[in-house]
């Protein structure tokens, strides 16, 4: 734990709102992960956006402590992508998928879904192995 760069954590962490902001706007994936969701705009009032926010936060920190210390010592931006990568497909991507097969969830969720853990976690892998 003495090796993390606790600023390269915090910085990967708040990559994945950058991300998750652009993924799930209404230019990119937002309308069809609010269709295929079968949320409205009515339905989406109301929520405690400090705390949806503030747990995200809390669990993007958990996953880039995660990601850091999966990487060890790798300090090259290339490899830190591959690692993120390769978490975010093998792991995050497959259980996702498993989940979505048994709830019988869209296809379509999936693909945004699993789509953006896998650039987000590639993403945190850049940062925190430029960050070494």
């Amino acid at each position: 734990m003495e090796q993390l760069n606790i600023w390269a954590v915090l910085v990967a962490a708040l990559s994945t709102f950058l991300i998750g902001g652009l993924w799930y706007s209404p230019a990119v994936f937002g309308k069809a992960w609010m269709r295929e969701n079968g949320f409205t705009e009515e339905s989406m009032k109301g929520s405690n956006m400090v705390k949806i926010f503030g747990l995200a936060f809390f669990l993007a920190v958990i996953s880039a402590i995660n990601l850091a210390m999966f990487m060890g010592p790798e300090n090259k931006p290339e490899m830190g992508a591959l690692w993120g990568f390769l978490a975010g497909f093998g792991w995050v991507a497959t259980f996702v998928g498993t989940h979505y097969l048994f709830e019988r969830k869209s296809f379509t969720l999936f693909l945004i879904n699993a789509g953006y853990s896998v650039v987000a976690l590639t993403i945190m892998g850049v940062i925190i192995a430029a960050w070494k």
